[in-house]
């Protein structure tokens, strides 16, 4: 029987405690789910790697994984049904391919939900994320001029 984790998991939870690194926290997020989800995270993350060798991985919000540069880039929350990406500035993100399918009605935030048996575009995934990068490096550079 597949475990149902959530954000809030217990071993994810008591290893926050021990002040365990947040790329540590994410591994033992993504054995924890040993389900498809895991599965999903892993491979995301390994996309968000690709994209952006330069990316840093938080723990924030008691237990999601977050990847920054110059600011976050996205989230990976998991839920009972979905895997859900949460780009912090998605909304200023030219999406040619429409990845985002979810949290579309903000001003601000956009979100890839990716459901059981659902397939990543991984080059439209590496190029959004690489977007996402330059507006937060831009962004930062602009914050520093003045």
């Amino acid at each position: 029987m597949k475990k149902s984790a959530t954000t809030n998991s217990a071993t994810t939870k008591n290893a926050t405690t021990k002040n365990e690194s947040p790329s540590r926290l994410i591994d033992a997020r993504i054995k924890e789910l040993d389900d498809w989800r895991g599965e999903t995270l892993a491979r995301i993350r390994v996309l968000i790697k690709q994209a952006d060798p330069d990316v840093v991985e938080e723990w924030k919000w008691r237990g999601v994984p977050v990847w920054e540069h110059a600011g976050i880039i996205c989230t990976g929350e998991t839920y009972k049904s979905v895997v859900k990406m949460t780009f912090a500035k998605g909304a200023l993100l030219e999406d040619p391919s429409g990845l985002f399918n979810a949290s579309l009605e903000g001003n601000t935030r956009r979100a890839i939900d990716i459901h059981e048996g659902g397939k990543i575009n991984e080059k439209s995934l590496k190029a959004l994320i690489r977007a996402a990068v330059a507006l937060n490096t831009s962004t930062a550079a602009k914050r520093s001029k003045k």
